[in-house]
């Protein structure tokens, strides 16, 4: 087990390495560049002035040497300063010290998504399951249209209209940020309250769209593994239904989810950016957004890295939890 968890992480290393290298192609392929930012609003600026600023942030070399300057000083964790009028760090930026834990961009995005996540879980595979198990009853055809209102759903579109609805018109919930003007006056129950209700739309729509995927997942896994011959022994055998379903079927119909789950990693900070942006919410999808649009290339070379450290340990996840599992691949 230990040799192959380590084969696997060395087979990472390529693929981080082939990943890093089309990122930063891609993101200089992009039109404009990151001096425009400064100069475009600016009829003062002179082309020399340009020209100092790239030759500032390294701009005026070839982009093969600048990606090699770039990977060079990930070896040593430095992603180097952002482009930004500030010139912080960008690992400063993304770990935020200066702020307290709960309002630092990781932590924030990193708590919206595993609590977003909790929700998927605890729902869909329930619903799956006794889809599954009352196939073609009118409780599968309720959950049926559930699941395709919500592929149907945009997520921003949801957003909206729920920020409308139980902050406009119900005044129930706060639709921006995640306290309150008058938060430091509240009591500590006040304060926990506040920080959950401004957390309560974001996860809800963080949630939607995902709840609905993983509960069509969990009905077709299942519905295969209770037509498998094993299940029919089991029930042969004058076991209870619930024993076979949740004993001998469960844990078998439970491969596919696992492998989602692994794959669901990375969609702790890429799957922000639209959320963080709609309720204004300070964390790493909302910085990555802002990085974008002022095309700040260490700061988003470095969440891109992030994002596919992600994806990798994901899969490796997904593969710990086959073993874990599956018996057989364990022997293998």
């Amino acid at each position: 087990m230990f040799a192959y968890l380590f084969k696997r992480l060395l087979e990472m290393v390529p693929t981080l390495f082939g990943i890093t290298l089309l990122s930063f192609f891609i993101i200089h392929l992009a039109p404009g560049k990151p001096t425009d930012v400064l100069t475009e609003m600016n009829p003062k600026i002179t082309p020399e002035a340009r020209e100092r600023l790239e030759k500032l942030y390294g701009l005026d070399k070839p982009i093969i040497e600048q990606y090699w300057i770039w990977l060079k000083r990930i070896t040593k964790l430095d992603f180097g300063e952002s482009f930004s009028t500030d010139r912080r760090p960008v690992m400063e930026k993304i770990w935020d010290t200066k702020q307290p834990l709960l309002e630092r961009r990781l932590f924030i995005t990193f708590l919206i998504n595993i609590l977003s996540m909790f929700v998927i879980f605890v729902i869909a595979i329930p619903i799956g399951v006794s889809s599954a198990t009352r196939q073609y009853s009118f409780y599968d055809k309720i959950t049926t249209t559930f699941v395709f209102i919500g592929f149907a759903t945009p997520s921003f579109w949801l957003a909206l209209l729920l920020m409308i609805l139980f902050g406009v018109y119900l005044d129930w919930l706060p639709i921006s940020g995640l306290k309150s003007m008058n938060y430091d006056s509240l009591s500590l129950l006040g304060k926990i309250w506040d920080r959950g209700s401004h957390l309560i739309l974001p996860v809800f729509v963080s949630a939607f769209v995902g709840l609905a995927g993983l509960s069509r997942f969990m009905r077709s896994s299942m519905l295969e593994v209770i037509r498998q011959d094993f299940v029919t022994v089991a029930r042969s055998k004058g076991l209870h239904e619930k024993k076979v379903i949740y004993k001998h079927a469960f844990k078998n119909a439970l491969l596919p989810i696992i492998t989602l789950l692994g794959l669901s990693v990375p969609g702790l900070i890429g799957g922000s950016v639209i959320i963080e942006s709609i309720f204004g919410i300070p964390g790493m999808g909302q910085l990555f957004y802002m990085s974008v649009m002022t095309r700040d290339y260490p700061l988003v070379m470095c969440i891109l890295t992030i994002g596919a450290i992600l994806t990798l340990m994901g899969n490796l996840m997904a593969d710990i939890g086959y073993m874990f599992a599956d018996p057989r691949i364990r022997s293998k």
